[in-house]
């Protein structure tokens, strides 16, 4: 630790993560306050999730800019580590609820807004912060998790044993890379049935038949699940499988590149997760256009000129749950 550059990485990358949820979050209320969706609440769940995680890096920053003559004590280190990591997981689980809800959506659309109700919704955001809280504390918990020669620098593998990271990749990130593979594996199977019946339907010699099918709705959300689920998995997956082998092999320096590049690259999914789970959904961007406007004509109310003063004034956005289920147009 104690490098100036990396905490520069670091600031920068907090910096933005921060700024790109917050926005998120702000246009995520503002759609859920008008449509009354609650799918939506998982997506701002993830949103706050990433906020507190670029939150939480900024705690580092400051160990960085220190130098390495600058001691952490073991208590405070832990609590910053168990801060990141918290956030971290809620994220993850997000990715899984939303997977789940988008699941329901288009497996059930006629009982999904009688299944998907506030209890529900409330209950598994509640759920899922308290698992996460569980994995993230339980070093702080568990004394056997703890490393028993801390130096004083303030990393993970430093204040954390190995044995912490097997745990949370056998109870935490395995199964929840799992789930989520399946749930859009189901996905591509409904697109592929979907995409079937549409062709079984179509009259033999017609002028459709003849030219190339249009891509459907269903194809579209799956080609948004494949980049979701390569976002997830390039993100996370070389940590935890870094992570493991460090904890085979512990005379391989593998710390350093663990700390330096892996779990920096992870921490990028949190700016990620906004860009493709938020900004790619037609709903979310009718919103930022709205707010755009909105700010365009509070700034600069003299350079605003009406070029439809026929048009409505106000655009109201019917939300649906198929729609939101398949985010890409």
């Amino acid at each position: 630790m104690g490098s100036i550059s990396f905490g520069v990485i670091l600031a920068i990358l907090a910096s933005v993560i921060m700024a790109i949820n917050a926005f998120v979050i702000t246009t995520l209320v503002r759609l859920i306050w008008k449509t009354g969706y609650l799918g939506l609440c998982f997506v701002l769940n993830l949103a706050v999730a990433d906020a507190l995680v670029g939150f939480s890096i900024t705690g580092l920053v400051t160990e960085e800019l220190y130098g390495p003559e600058h001691k952490t004590p073991q208590k405070y280190c832990l609590l910053r580590m168990a801060c990141i990591t918290c956030p971290s997981a809620a994220s993850i689980f997000t990715v899984i609820l939303i997977s789940f809800d988008r699941y329901l959506a288009i497996e059930h659309p006629f009982q999904y807004l009688k299944i998907m109700c506030a209890p529900l919704v409330g209950a598994c955001v509640g759920g899922l912060w308290l698992l996460a809280s569980l994995i993230g504390f339980l070093p702080v918990i568990v004394r056997r998790f703890q490393q028993k020669d801390y130096q004083g620098q303030c990393t993970f593998f430093a204040v954390f044993q190995p044995t912490y990271m097997l745990t949370v990749f056998c109870v935490g990130f395995f199964p929840a890379c799992f789930v989520f593979i399946y749930f859009h594996c189901h996905l591509l199977k409904v697109a592929s049935l979907h995409a079937q019946q549409i062709r079984e339907q179509e009259p033999p010699g017609s002028a459709a038949t003849c030219l190339p099918p249009p891509i459907s709705s269903a194809t579209k959300a799956v080609r948004t699940v494949a980049i979701l689920v390569g976002c997830f998995v390039i993100s996370w997956s070389p940590f935890f499988i870094g992570s493991l082998i460090q904890i085979v092999c512990q005379d391989c320096p593998l710390h350093y590149v663990l700390e330096r590049y892996l779990w920096v690259l992870g921490m990028c999914n949190s700016l990620v997760n906004p860009l493709v789970y938020a900004f790619w959904q037609k709903e979310v961007r009718l919103q930022i256009h709205q707010m755009c406007l909105c700010m365009k004509m509070k700034v600069f109310p003299l350079f605003c000129v009406d070029n439809h003063p026929h048009a409505p004034s106000k655009t109201v956005v019917l939300v649906h749950a198929i729609s939101l289920a398949q985010p890409v147009e």
